[in-house]
């Protein structure tokens, strides 16, 4: 009996599809060993990702609006005022007025906030160097670029 061999539409097709479905299978992991790293201090990884958002150097001390941690976290509105809520719920952020635009608030962390987030460094780092352990430091740079294109690629669709 002859072999089927896949047209190069079908060997594309077969490629990206494993490409897709092993992006899933490493977020679904990220998400579940991350927040295992993050049990002692009771937080997500969606939790993990807003409070390092907003401990960044360039918003650390005014804050992100709603909006630009939507674009920057590319989340929905819902998931991020779920996640909000509960990070304020537990003073770890609070939402303040904007001084340029009184009608608008800005989230940033709390003195909490701040404390959390730097005793959670740790952490992050073990977790890191474990899911990293793999990759040499040109590889990691490789990958991350290669992501940058892939989600640059879906944006656009």
């Amino acid at each position: 009996m002859a072999r089927h061999r896949p047209t190069p539409a079908q060997g594309r097709f077969e490629l990206a599809n494993r490409l897709f479905f092993r992006l899933y299978q490493c977020s679904n992991l990220m998400h579940k060993t991350g927040t295992r790293h993050m049990s002692d201090y009771g937080a997500t990884t969606q939790q993990w990702a807003v409070l390092g958002a907003l401990a960044r150097p360039l918003v650390k001390d005014k804050g992100m609006s709603v909006k630009e941690m939507i674009e920057f976290l590319m989340l929905s509105r819902q998931n991020l005022t779920a996640v909000l809520d509960r990070l304020e719920a537990r003073g770890w952020v609070e939402r303040v007025k904007d001084p340029d635009d009184g009608r608008s608030r800005l989230i940033r962390l709390t003195t909490e906030g701040v404390a959390t987030w730097q005793a959670m460094q740790a952490a992050i780092e073990v977790f890191y160097d474990k899911a990293l352990t793999g990759l040499s430091p040109a590889e990691q740079v490789q990958l991350y670029q290669l992501l940058d294109r892939l989600r640059d690629g879906l944006g656009a669709v």
